[in-house]
């Protein structure tokens, strides 16, 4: 998995509730996404998969993920009113549990967001200590921390992408610690997934945006999930 940890990770953030998997690391799924999103849904539908499929009502894991997705933090208070408060500020939600998923992680939560008409899945997984992993994004295969400045891009699959990207975040000296691309099928939309240990410049940021290959570029910078 991607990202750095410490013996403060393991042992696990300060954070309300009675698990650092089952609320800490679940409100950090909920924060990446709605980073990932661009603001908090509209609406959501939230699965929960295996261990989370049976102990999320009782570890609070429920209200953890709604208060995350108001971008509360893993300290925040009001996480044990989250749901009451989801429903004053209009957030529809809806919760389903799939109890045995063999192809999931124990501790995996998967996100269908709306906001604006736009629809966003994300597939993340809680990992002990507050620790994260944000699985898929859009069905593409992500596997990042969002522990660090990270780049998410969704271009036309062509030829020099990979080599023409990096040379652009080198020319930001900031250094690539993880890269990977994933493809629906050949020369098909490929998704760039890359973390860096510094961040970019907004202008360089714009710059990438505005080539005629890349369809979709987020930015999640290097923030205290």
């Amino acid at each position: 998995m991607a990202g750095k940890s410490s013996v403060f990770d393991m042992i696990g953030p300060v954070m309300i509730g009675p698990s650092s998997s089952h609320t800490a690391g679940v409100v950090r799924i909920a924060r990446a996404a709605i980073r990932l999103l661009g603001g908090i849904p509209d609406e959501v539908s939230i699965i929960f998969y295996n261990s989370f499929a049976r102990t999320y009502e009782g570890h609070g894991s429920d209200r953890a993920i709604i208060g995350g997705l108001m971008d509360f933090k893993t300290d925040d208070e009001r996480i044990k009113d989250a749901l009451e408060i989801a429903k004053e500020k209009g957030l529809n939600y809806r919760f389903k549990s799939i109890g045995n998923s063999s192809v999931h992680h124990p501790n995996t939560i998967k996100l269908q967001l709306i906001k604006d008409g736009k629809s966003l899945e994300v597939v993340g997984e809680s990992l002990g200590g507050g620790l994260i992993n944000i699985a898929e994004v859009d069905g593409f295969v992500a596997n990042f921390s969002a522990q660090d400045h990270t780049l998410i891009i969704k271009a036309k699959d062509i030829s020099g992408a990979i080599a023409f990207i990096s040379s652009v975040i080198a020319q930001e000296k900031a250094n690539i610690a993880t890269m990977s691309v994933s493809r629906k099928g050949k020369n098909d939309i490929a998704c760039h997934v890359i973390e860096m240990d510094s961040g970019i410049a907004p202008i360089t940021l714009e710059y990438l945006k505005s080539l005629p290959w890349i369809n979709e570029l987020i930015y999640i910078p290097d923030i205290d999930l």
